[in-house]
């Protein structure tokens, strides 16, 4: 398939995420409300978290991306080669230029975040600019310039609030009827209104239970297919397959990780900014089966064949 044609199926799978990010939250608020009896104030309230949460997350979700990686804007003084390397890249593909960010950490990495392309952002640590030379930092932020021009950082961002306010709610709703809160059941009539009762609260607390087990399984749908185009769409950017491919060697062979990095924020950066082996860290299992990004080797070997 074309690779404009990937990015418009992105695109309208986009729409489709965040559309769903949206119902989630919703569904997630409704079954608090049934479990905790709030009645027509909590139907109201549900609504509007679901939308404030959205609303919010479109204008400041890469706000809270940034500071959530602890990045801090870079400078033209501090950082001209960064900056001149984005200039170059932007005017070769029709760009604005985003604004710049570093992030203080000794692990090679690097995002990008924003709504759209006037308003993006990309992020790198200062790792990864000791680590690069000029055509392999040239090729990883192709990448993620990549993600601006396809439009992906929209809901790669949204995913970062959406799935944390997901999480909250079921957290705070689970503990509750845990603590002695919930729904007066003789409020309810007997017989078949008990058995409705039970099958709906069964059923909101089993979404209230999974929704962030849901909500993590949107988020991997968010990143890692456009992992790979981004690889691709970057290449024709520079037009030199072996920088990126150089690039993403040297952060496979690197070990360590990004210390600021979340798993809310996981799936923004160009390659999984946790711990993936022993070696590396703490809770790599549980990270490895929860992991947002296709296999570095794929991605080079991918990159090999075109």
């Amino acid at each position: 398939m074309p690779t404009y044609d990937q990015v418009t199926a992105n695109k309208r799978r986009s729409a489709v995420l965040i559309f769903f990010f949206v119902v989630l939250v919703a569904a997630v608020c409704l079954a608090f409300n049934y479990l905790l009896d709030f009645g027509i104030f909590g139907v109201i309230l549900a609504f509007a978290i679901a939308g404030g949460s959205a609303f919010f997350s479109y204008w400041k979700s890469d706000t809270v991306a940034l500071a959530m990686s602890r990045a801090q804007p870079a400078t033209i003084e501090q950082y001209p080669r960064m900056h001149n390397v984005v200039e170059g890249l932007c005017i070769a593909s029709g760009l604005p230029k985003p604004r710049l960010y570093i992030i203080d950490d000794s692990a090679p990495n690097a995002f990008a975040t924003g709504r759209n392309t006037k308003h993006a952002a990309i992020a790198v640590t200062t790792g990864l600019l000791e680590k690069m030379n000029r055509i392999e930092l040239a090729a990883v932020l192709a990448h993620e310039l990549s993600h601006i021009k396809n439009d992906d950082i929209l809901v790669s961002t949204l995913a970062v609030t959406m799935v944390g306010v997901v999480a909250l709610l079921s957290d705070i709703g689970v503990r509750m009827l845990f603590f002695g809160g919930g729904r007066n059941r003789s409020n309810d009539s007997n017989g078949g209104g008990n058995i409705v009762f039970l099958v709906m609260a069964a059923l909101a607390l089993v979404l209230l239970i999974l929704s962030p087990i849901i909500a993590r399984l949107m988020q991997f749908a968010v990143s890692r297919r456009r992992e790979s185009l981004a690889d691709i769409s970057g290449v024709e950017m520079t037009r030199y397959p072996p920088g990126l491919i150089s690039a993403l060697e040297k952060l496979q062979a690197d070990q360590t990780v990004v210390n600021s990095a979340s798993r809310a924020t996981a799936h923004l950066w160009i390659e999984s900014p946790l711990a993936r082996t022993p070696e590396e860290g703490k809770m790599s299992r549980l990270n490895r089966m929860f992991d947002t990004h296709p296999p570095l080797e794929e991605r080079i070997a991918a990159l090999q064949e075109l």
